[in-house]
């Protein structure tokens, strides 16, 4: 991706979380990310364009962050990698801070802008198959039905307390605290299955 681009889809990350999807206006976007409104439009042909592809960049980001592993580390067992994930996307960074404020925004928007809904549905799908993944390594011998719902709990959790961390209704130390209780439970069902 040129870096024209990259710098047009984290201003709209920016923009998107400072003001929502209602107040994304292309000529502030231009602003932000120091670029021509025709430029935006170059890359981006509408504003739909540029709601899916700020979707997906910020989704890759959050992939970096939650399954980026240095290298040197020895390796995690499976359930570690498990909790350090869901952990990732609750942690006092700029950048996972402003990347879950636009992915509420973008969610909530999908109420008003069905256009979203699609492109919302496959990332949010990704993220559970790959939390399903995880906990079929600690659980082999569960049904990929039960995975799948175990997954579906956890992210929809994880959403959850996010937006009221960041909203400042609950204190970070205490979503993590609930995150890991919660998975404690998933896998204490899954093992009765």
């Amino acid at each position: 991706m040129s870096d024209r681009k990259t710098a047009i889809l984290e201003a709209a990350a920016r923009v998107i979380a400072r003001r929502g999807v209602r107040g994304l206006r292309v000529d502030e976007l231009a602003t932000e990310a120091g670029v021509s409104t025709a430029l935006i439009y170059y890359h981006f042909k509408d504003r739909a364009g540029i709601l899916r592809r700020t979707l997906e960049f910020i989704n890759d980001r959050a992939a970096s962050y939650t399954t980026g592993r240095d290298p040197d580390a020895a390796p995690l067992e499976p359930r570690q990698e498990l909790e350090q994930t869901l952990l990732l996307e609750l942690q006092d960074d700029a950048a996972v801070r402003e990347n879950s404020t636009a992915w509420g925004e973008l969610r909530a928007s999908a109420i008003f802008e069905p256009h979203l809904r699609e492109d919302l549905a496959k990332a949010t799908l990704i993220w559970v198959q790959e939390i399903a993944e995880l906990l079929g390594r600690i659980r082999p011998m569960a049904t990929a039905s039960g995975l799948t719902i175990a997954a579906e709990r956890l992210t929809g959790l994880v959403e959850g307390l996010s937006m009221r961390w960041l909203s400042g209704i609950l204190p970070l130390e205490h979503a993590r605290e609930l995150v890991l209780d919660a998975v404690d439970a998933e896998l204490e069902r899954l093992g009765r299955r």
